[in-house]
């Protein structure tokens, strides 16, 4: 189901907007980058999180790491990262794969700030071997998302490729 429903979701509401299959996986940050030649930071990845009792999505650059503090500020309390199999349950897509399109369940998504640093981002799209290019201020628009601050401060590009 997952990348058919993340084209699905493209095809209703943003036909301009092309997945791409690669035969290159993009399963992390800097396959993604290497893959789509771009840099990690533009790799938009999609974290899903536990507040409580709630389950929402947070996409932030692909260099970003959460900031707890930050997060539990923004979110409304102490965000518990989500096991392999509960993600693909939720989401519909597996891990590296995660995204905020297609969704197999209605999730609450935000975007971090730290993603308008790009004037296109590229978000996995529903596989391990696609993705798209979409700028941040539509990916949220698209996803109706709301923007937030929960990240640290860019890493260092060396530190970044970890």
């Amino acid at each position: 189901m997952s990348l058919e429903s993340v084209r699905a979701f493209f095809a209703e509401h943003a036909p301009d907007i092309a997945v791409i299959v690669t035969e290159q996986s993009s399963a992390t940050v800097p396959l993604a980058a290497a893959a789509h030649g771009v840099e990690p930071g533009q790799i938009a990845k999609t974290l899903s999180l536990r507040i409580g009792e709630e389950v929402v999505l947070v996409v932030t650059r692909g260099d970003a790491r959460l900031d707890n503090r930050k997060a539990k500020a923004a979110l409304g309390g102490k965000p518990r990262m989500l096991g392999q199999e509960e993600v693909e349950a939720l989401t519909g897509h597996p891990v590296g794969g995660v995204c905020p399109f297609g969704l197999a369940t209605p999730l609450k998504i935000y975007c971090d700030l730290s993603l308008k640093a790009y004037d296109i981002v590229v978000p996995a799209a529903g596989s391990t071997h696609s993705a798209l290019r979409i700028g941040p201020a539509r990916m949220a628009e698209l996803t109706q998302a709301e923007w937030v601050d929960v990240c640290q401060e860019a890493l260092p590009e060396t530190a970044a490729a970890e």
